[in-house]
């Protein structure tokens, strides 16, 4: 292989929906992209086996000669990405850089509150994690003066089974809704700390109030990669230009093909690798 892509990882499906952010704002940009979906869901698995689990798939794409890594999932951002870029990186690969997708939500959110009242939906393991809440206090410039959070277990579940617009996916979207609104009346921000979530989104909207400001992840991230790499020619320089993208999955291909096209909104052809 040539090619030096834009590495794109997530545990299963949701990344897909940074992903296809990333491709429209960098479509010129070679792309893989890899989900661990043999061992998804990471949500509820352990700071220690969500963090050996990132690393085997961030070594795995500098074996598929990514010069950058995008962990695309909360969950994974959240247990591993620190430790990752602190501790693993200087020794394996000091060249290559690893991203995640909860820094640039945060920059947002700082940019976007005015009341300083910020609302978190996020997997059991984001919530658990308390990421959101000490990375909007350490990087928000006190901007931030509370944080309320709402896990959703069973967002996920409905997205990849498809259950989306059903009354079961309604019942369980509102319900989480109204929870995290009644925990705090002076939100103006709700971030969906999941990639999942923006297929959700038009249901999510009918319960939210119109003056709270609804945070995706994938255009967010989008834009602050297109700004790291302005900022870093030695890494984008790196990069190859071709308009390739690959999609790779740790389960069966025609399964992740069947279900990425409802993600990516075009069809998939996906290979199956082991890691």
């Amino acid at each position: 292989m040539n090619s030096a892509s834009i590495g794109v990882f997530d545990s299963g499906y949701g990344g897909l929906t940074v992903l296809k952010e990333l491709v429209k704002a960098l479509p010129g940009y070679d792309f893989i992209y890899l989900g661990d979906n043999a061992r998804t869901p990471y949500g509820t698995r352990s700071f220690e086996v969500v963090y050996e689990y990132t690393l085997e798939a961030v070594k795995y794409l500098f074996s598929q000669h990514c010069p950058l890594v995008i962990i695309a999932c909360n969950t994974a951002s959240a247990k591993a990405l620190r430790n990752i870029q602190q501790l693993d990186l200087p020794k394996i690969a000091p060249d290559r850089r690893v991203l995640g997708v909860i820094r640039p939500s945060i920059e947002a959110v700082s940019a976007i509150t005015k009341t300083g009242h910020v609302g978190i939906l996020g997997t059991v393991g984001t919530v658990t994690s308390e990421s959101y809440p000490i990375e909007l206090e350490k990087w928000s410039g006190g901007r931030v003066v509370a944080t309320v959070q709402e896990a959703c277990p069973m967002w996920v579940p409905i997205v990849e089974n498809n259950e989306i617009g059903t009354e079961g996916a309604e019942y369980f979207i509102q319900r989480h809704i109204l929870n995290i609104l009644a925990k705090d009346s002076q939100m103006d921000t709700l971030v969906l700390g999941c990639t999942h979530y923006p297929l959700l989104i038009d249901t999510i909207r009918k319960y939210v109030p119109p003056h709270i400001k609804i945070i995706e992840q994938g255009e967010i991230t989008a834009g602050k990669l297109v700004d790291y790499l302005q900022r870093h020619p030695e890494i984008d320089n790196r990069l190859t230009k071709n308009s390739q993208l690959e999609f790779q999955t740790t389960e069966s291909a025609a399964n992740f093909e069947s279900k990425a096209a409802l993600f990516m909104d075009r069809k998939v052809e996906a290979v199956h690798v082991k890691i």
